[in-house]
């Protein structure tokens, strides 16, 4: 499948996946930087499809990117959202490492912290916009965590 079968696939597969749920929505998709970027709108079912932390979420995404890696598709990396979850989460996450930067400008002392790869990402993303701060992971698989330091330390 050529990027625009892809991303046209996902959009429908995952259609009729929210369609087993009992949600009936139009799901809107892009595609960034070889990402297809899928958005599902606000309903009634958004705790459900969402799940605990993010599980059922994460979930959706892997089944969607495993579909597509066995058409054999040339972009397999798929970002859902649903009702604008992960922006606002994004959002409150960057607001928390300004906070956790600015103790450790306060403070001197380096912040380590457990977060996943997509939460580790954001705050990296937070951090390159300060000089005197740098951040980095280290760690293996669930025990990867992420440190944010002062630039001379």
């Amino acid at each position: 499948m050529n990027k625009e079968e892809s991303v046209q696939f996902a959009q429908k597969y995952l259609e009729d996946l929210l369609s087993f749920f009992g949600a009936n929505l139009t799901v809107r998709s892009t595609c960034n930087d070889d990402v297809i970027e899928l958005s599902v709108p606000s309903n009634e079912l958004n705790s459900l499809l969402i799940g605990r932390n993010a599980e059922t979420l994460r979930g959706l995404q892997y089944i969607v990117s495993t579909v597509l890696r066995n058409k054999g598709s040339l972009i397999t990396r798929v970002n859902i959202d649903i009702a604008d979850y992960k922006k606002q989460r994004a959002d409150r996450l960057a607001e928390q490492a300004r906070e956790w930067i600015a103790e450790v400008r306060r403070s001197g002392d380096s912040k380590i912290v457990s977060l996943n790869a997509a939460d580790r990402r954001i705050v990296h993303q937070v951090a390159s916009e300060y000089s005197d701060i740098r951040t980095f992971s280290e760690g293996e698989g669930y025990d990867r965590k992420l440190t944010i330091a002062q630039a001379g330390s």
